[in-house]
């Protein structure tokens, strides 16, 4: 159990990722996968609008209500991303909201976030537009992703000025071959004392292992993607995870997402899985804590 930044949130686990219900996971398999993560302790789940344009919102608020495990987790959601709620002007968010909540079939939303950053609407509109669905019960938390340090810390600093509700957190993409968050964004997180957790945290498939050479590829809708870290550093980084995986007996995702949770801010990294084969390699990673030379040895690996 851990809590989530400064707030009184409660999580336990790897932050399990939505983004595969309704898309690469039916809602069969989608409730084998919550059902299974729930049965192991985990509490903590990330979704979005844009994520099955709002299919897997639904897929969770069906899984709540049926299994009636409404207070026993933690909903985030996003919006601003998807083009039928795209921006992050006053009117967007609190249409989106309502929206989300229906589908997840909830009264609240635990952390709401910004999905992505909209330079077409000031940012004050955007936290007073956060901060009444704060006042109005609707949201307890919000937080932000895909933002600059720059305008994260404008949206801080409006929020402290204005006495509005400021964002606990930050869900960045970052993982151990995606490592530009430590430059500028990591200084601004630990000065204002947000949590981060961390998206693409196994890099689409590849540091799990799924992908070693251009015959791994097949035909994964992520593995295109992946495949772009199919050379030397990436197979450096797989050769320090496949020793230090071995050394634990645990599984080569395990390790990745060990890594992130020993980083500095980090609660916890979201990682998502279609079946509950793919669930059981993760998690493994909440309970598993690296020596300080095992960090040092993946990090090195990595390049910096």
């Amino acid at each position: 159990m851990a809590k989530l930044g400064n707030t009184d949130l409660d999580v336990r686990g790897i932050n399990l990722g939505g983004n595969v219900f309704g898309w690469t996971a039916d809602e069969e398999q989608s409730f084998a996968v919550l059902d299974a993560y729930t049965a192991a302790g985990g509490n903590f789940i990330d979704t979005a609008d844009l994520y099955s344009q709002g299919g897997s919102e639904t897929i969770i608020g069906d899984w709540l209500a049926k299994r009636g495990r409404r207070d026993d987790v933690v909903i985030a959601t996003k919006t601003g991303m998807w083009e039928q709620r795209k921006g992050l002007s006053a009117a967007n968010i609190a249409a989106a909201a309502e929206d989300s909540l229906r589908r997840l079939r909830t009264d609240h939303i635990d952390l709401y976030y910004a999905h992505l950053d909209d330079p077409d609407t000031p940012v004050e509109e955007t936290v007073r537009a956060f901060d009444a669905l704060v006042r109005a019960g609707k949201v307890r938390y919000v937080a932000a992703s895909n933002y600059s340090a720059e305008r994260l810390s404008e949206a801080l600093s409006i929020s402290d000025r204005e006495g509005l509700a400021k964002y606990v957190a930050l869900q960045p993409h970052y993982n151990l071959v995606e490592r530009d968050y430590e430059q500028d964004l990591a200084p601004t997180v630990e000065r204002e004392g947000l949590t981060v957790l961390p998206y693409f945290s196994l890099a689409k498939g590849f540091l799990a292992g799924k992908y070693r050479s251009k015959d791994d590829l097949g035909d994964s809708p992520r593995a295109a993607r992946a495949s772009s870290y199919l050379d030397e550093r990436g197979e450096r980084v797989l050769a320090a995870l496949d020793e230090v995986a071995a050394s634990r007996g645990v599984p080569v995702a395990a390790v990745s997402l060990a890594w992130l949770f020993a980083q500095p801010t980090v609660t916890a990294p979201i990682a998502s899985a279609r079946s509950v084969e793919q669930l059981n390699d993760l998690l493994p990673a909440a309970d598993l804590t690296l020596t300080t030379e095992e960090v040092d040895t993946l990090t090195a690996a990595s390049g910096s």
